[in-house]
Parts: C-alpha cells; sequence; structure tokens
C-alpha cells in the first residue's frame, strides 16, 4: 500500500532540495527576459474598466450604433424608417457613420442590376473591415439562395418588425433569416403593423405603404418575386398612422406601393374609398401624394380621382408607368393594358384636374423591341412631353421569362436611351412661367444645400431662399426664374405672414415616432432586458473587481 503524502513530504518545502538550482541561477541564462517596472494601480483599473466597457457593449442589446443604407423605392425608405425606429426605441443609436456603426442593416432593391450591384459591393465592404452584416429588401427576399448574401442574416420585407431580434443575434455571432409572410384569416397582410415606431429621415414627411406586392404578372420583375402577390393593409390602419403622424408635426403624406391603384382589391375596398377617408384628416395646409399606379387599376376609378386630385389638400399629381408606347411591346411585358388606355387616363385626367402633373417610366430596349416599336415610345413622349420621365435601359433580372428571351444589343440599347434622353432635354416644361403666384409647401433642403424646396399643388419644384423657420410653412412666392427641373421662387409675404400647416411642431431629426419622452427608449430597454444578461453582467463586475484587488 502506498503511503500518504504527509510520510513522504513532511513539509510542503520539502519538494525543493538543497541541490536544487537557485531561482537566481535559474534565470541568470535568459538574457532574453524583458525586466518590466510594477504598473500604476490606477492604471490597471482603468485599462479593465475600458475592457469591461468593451465587454459589457458586446453583450448588452441596445448600447451599440447601426447604419442604415437604403435603396430603390418610398416603400424601401419607409421600411428602413420602421426598422430604425424600432432600434432607436430599445436604445441603439441610429448613425450615419458607417465606419464607427458596430453593425450594418443593407435594406436592397432588385428593380435593376446596377442598384444590386451596388448592394453587393456594400456587403464585401463591410465584410472586408470586420462589419456584421443584415440584409433586407427585395434582393434576399426575392432571392435568398443568392450566393454573395450566403451565411448572413436576412430581414424579410414583411419582417420588418422583428429588426430588434435579428440585430441582437447578429450581434452575438448567430444567423437568423426571417422571410415569411404575414397572413391574417388566410389572407396575406400588407406586413408589419403601420403603428410600429420610426424614425423619419424628414420629420416633416410621413411615408405610408398602404399595400404591398401587387396583381400584375409582368415579364421583366424581380420585385414580384419579392413583394408577392397583393396584401392591403385595413383602410382603418392607415387612418390613424395619418392621425399620429399630423399630431407629430407632419405636413406632407406620401402613400406608396408597389401599385397604389390596385389598394384594397383584396379586402373589399377601393384606392378612393381610403382617399376619401384620409382627406377628412389632412389638416389645413397639409398636403397628400398619391404613389405610383399602373394603368390597369386606375382606369376604373377615373372619375372619382379626378375629384380627389382637384381637391386643396391633395397634390395634382400622378405617377403612371407606360414603360413603351407599342402595344406589341407592352403585350410581351404582360402589362394587361394598351398604348390607348394609358392615353385614356393621361387625357380623362388632365382635361378634369387643372394643371395636372404626370410623370411615367419608360424601359429602353426592352427584349421585343423593334426600332418600329421604339419609334411609337418616341411620339408618345413627344405628344404629352412629361416633366417628369424616367428612363432605364432594360436590364435582364435572373429568374424573370424577359431574362430569357433574346436581347437587343447592347449599343442598340444604348442608342434608344441617349435618343429618348436627347428628347427629354429638348423640351423645358416650365419655361414661359415667370411672374406666376403659387402658394408652396416648403418641405426640403436642396441637393446643392443652397436652396430649400416646396412644391407647387401639381408638385412642381420650387427653390427658395434659405431663411430661417421656412421649413414646414406654406408660402407664397413668385417664379422669377425657371429650369429643366424646377423653378425659382421669390417669397412675396414676411416672416410673420407664413402658414404654419398642421397641430404640431415637428418632431426633432432623429426622435422616434409616438415616443413622449427621451426616457421612454430606455424605460423600454430596461423592461426588456433579460434575467440572464442581468445575472452576466454582474459576474463580469465581480470578475473586474477580483482583477483589481
Amino acid at each position: 500500500m502506498t503511503a500518504p503524502c504527509s510520510e513522504i513530504i513532511p513539509d510542503i518545502e520539502d519538494l525543493i532540495s538543497s541541490q536544487d538550482i537557485t531561482p537566481k541561477e535559474r534565470y541568470s541564462n535568459k538574457r532574453s527576459v524583458t525586466i518590466r517596472a510594477k504598473r500604476n494601480k490606477n492604471e490597471n483599473i482603468k485599462e479593465q474598466e475600458e475592457n469591461f466597457s468593451n465587454i459589457q457593449r458586446s453583450l448588452i442589446p441596445g448600447t451599440q450604433s447601426i447604419f442604415i443604407k437604403t435603396w430603390g423605392c418610398t416603400h424601401n425608405s419607409s421600411d428602413s424608417e420602421y426598422m430604425a425606429g424600432q432600434l432607436a426605441s430599445f436604445g441603439y443609436t441610429i448613425t450615419d457613420d458607417k465606419n464607427k456603426a458596430d453593425l450594418w442593416i443593407l435594406n436592397s432593391c432588385t428593380v435593376k442590376s446596377p442598384a444590386e450591384d451596388h448592394f453587393r459591393n456594400e456587403i464585401e465592404a463591410g465584410q472586408k473591415i470586420g462589419k456584421p452584416v443584415v440584409v433586407a429588401g427585395c434582393v434576399p427576399q426575392g432571392a435568398p439562395k443568392t450566393q454573395f448574401i450566403k451565411g448572413l442574416s436576412v430581414i424579410g420585407v414583411q419582417q420588418i418588425d422583428r429588426v430588434v431580434e435579428v440585430v441582437e443575434e447578429t450581434l452575438k455571432g448567430n444567423t437568423v433569416r426571417l422571410l415569411g409572410q404575414k397572413r391574417q384569416a388566410g389572407h396575406k397582410m400588407g406586413g408589419a403593423s403601420l403603428l410600429l415606431p420610426k424614425v423619419r429621415r424628414n420629420p416633416l414627411v410621413e411615408i405610408i405603404p398602404i399595400n404591398t406586392g401587387c396583381l400584375n404578372q409582368c415579364t421583366y420583375c424581380k420585385t414580384k418575386h419579392a413583394r408577392g402577390e397583393l396584401g392591403s393593409y385595413p383602410p382603418d390602419e392607415i387612418v390613424a398612422r395619418a392621425k399620429q403622424s399630423f399630431e407629430e408635426g407632419v405636413v406632407e403624406l406620401w402613400l406608396t406601393s408597389e401599385d397604389t391603384g390596385a389598394y384594397g382589391r383584396d379586402i373589399g375596398t377601393s384606392l378612393p374609398e381610403l382617399l376619401w377617408q384620409l382627406t377628412d384628416v389632412i389638416p389645413e395646409g397639409c398636403m397628400m401624394r398619391v404613389g405610383m399606379t399602373n394603368p390597369p387599376y386606375i382606369l376604373e376609378h377615373l372619375e372619382e380621382m379626378s375629384k380627389i386630385l382637384s381637391h386643396p389638400r391633395v397634390y395634382s399629381f400622378l405617377h403612371v408607368p407606360v414603360q413603351s408606347g407599342s402595344d406589341a411591346v407592352l403585350g410581351d411585358m404582360k402589362r394587361e393594358y394598351c398604348r390607348a388606355d394609358f392615353e385614356h387616363v393621361v387625357n380623362f385626367l388632365k382635361e378634369r384636374v387643372p394643371h395636372l402633373s404626370i410623370a411615367t417610366d419608360i424601359i429602353c430596349g426592352f427584349p421585343t423591341e423593334t426600332e418600329e416599336d421604339f419609334a411609337e415610345t418616341l411620339t408618345l413622349c413627344e405628344k404629352y412631353k412629361f416633366p417628369s420621365l424616367f428612363i432605364n435601359q432594360f436590364f435582364p433580372r435572373p429568374g424573370t421569362p424577359a431574362a430569357r428571351m433574346p436581347k437587343v444589343p447592347t449599343q442598340e440599347v444604348k442608342k434608344r436611351t441617349k435618343q429618348l434622353w436627347e428628347l427629354f432635354q429638348s423640351y423645358l416644361p416650365y419655361s414661359g412661367r415667370e411672374g406666376e403666384i403659387h402658394n408652396i409647401l416648403v418641405t426640403e433642403v436642396s441637393h446643392d444645400k443652397k436652396h430649400y424646396v416646396g412644391h407647387t399643388k401639381a408638385y412642381e419644384q420650387v427653390l427658395v431662399p434659405q431663411s430661417e423657420g421656412l421649413l414646414g410653412k406654406m408660402v407664397s412666392v413668385k417664379i422669377v426664374s425657371t429650369s429643366k427641373h424646377s423653378m425659382v421662387g421669390e417669397l412675396l409675404s414676411a416672416k410673420p405672414q407664413w402658414l404654419s400647416p398642421g397641430v404640431a411642431q415637428p418632431l426633432p431629426v432623429g426622435q422616434v415616432s409616438g415616443v413622449k419622452s427621451l426616457s421612454e427608449p430606455i424605460e423600454r430597454k430596461r423592461s426588456i432586458l433579460p434575467l440572464s444578461l442581468l445575472f452576466l453582467t454582474l459576474a463580469l463586475l465581480a470578475r473586474v473587481f477580483w482583477w483589481i484587488f
């Protein structure tokens, strides 16, 4: 039987015998060892506090900064505002400095190849510098197996109400992919609740998505793959959102969707019915802009739409994309209308709505477009001289029927695009308007940062001098000069006469919609903080004190 340790080693000091080398001898030949002076205790404490601060910041939800970038339509812009609002109300900081942000949210558009290319490049840029990236929008929703988003967290277009959850998990190093559709009683919903908190990019403008998806099957469109079939929000939810917005100082309402004209067909209502309800809640001096509508779904509402667009609190403006002036091409696109239908919409509304402004879109070089087809497009644009004409080259989007069609040579597509552009540049829609008097609603800063921008009743852009307190006001101006895309106005009234529309002062830039005080988001964050995370924090604190003392 082996003897116990106490019998072998009477004392612990006996582990070192008299023959062992001394500590001095042991290290005398270690010339590479550097002797360091003992550090000041205060320096140690400061370093431990900094280390703990970094550990704590990386673990506690709501202490990080988030960068959000958006491509595409106003629907995407609204989604980003809602995601920013939820994150801010939870305590996260929304920043425009992507280099200092702890995480990037990239909200994508799949309409055109260049937008998707920019999206992919931004993902790669973020990964290159070690930023956690969350992708959102139509690219991942429409093609979730795309190689360049592999391994990334995904927020689906109808899942933006779960952005906090996705961000938290991504910061922990996990990958979350939420791509499901919201349904109620078997019907597709418009998406996340419109009453969620949001941070408006422009505190004076509220963007409300009234529906998602569409009823079309356009052969070139990838957005349908992402947004899907039509899903409309209930009118009362839209009206409630509008009321809340005006109570928070908003003066301009934008209605948006992939096709506003199709609104309500899935829930037993219609766009005119919704618009009449909204006009009842728009305060004096505030304005509403109706979003893009395709010709097939506006044809049966022309009489009502002419009355609505003539309403004093609704802009006399409509965006109706025609895409081509050739019936043959429209048929191949499966646009479900002909040129005569489009012209009927424009002519009918222009006859009944004073100074109506129509914007439209054209696709140059669709695969089946011949020179004769393109010539018909030119005659259409020449006839109406649209003040706003969005010219797009055809881009084959993967998975669409048009992508499998024989393509028009690239040089020919560029030539047609240039030809249409030159036609658009050949006329000045605002020429001869000098001396006109208009009331304009001033809501933004111009791109050159030198002017404020207001809009006439026809949603025509008017540049005015930057005067203190002018943003958000309805003012009278005299047109003094014009250019291709805008007019320049001279203020006719002094500051005391400026009309302040709405019922409240607008929220400060970055303020969360629906939050009454700055303490509210903090309280919400504390109430949601998991108990296990609290214990972890206490454990880390105990560890720091152990290091120090």
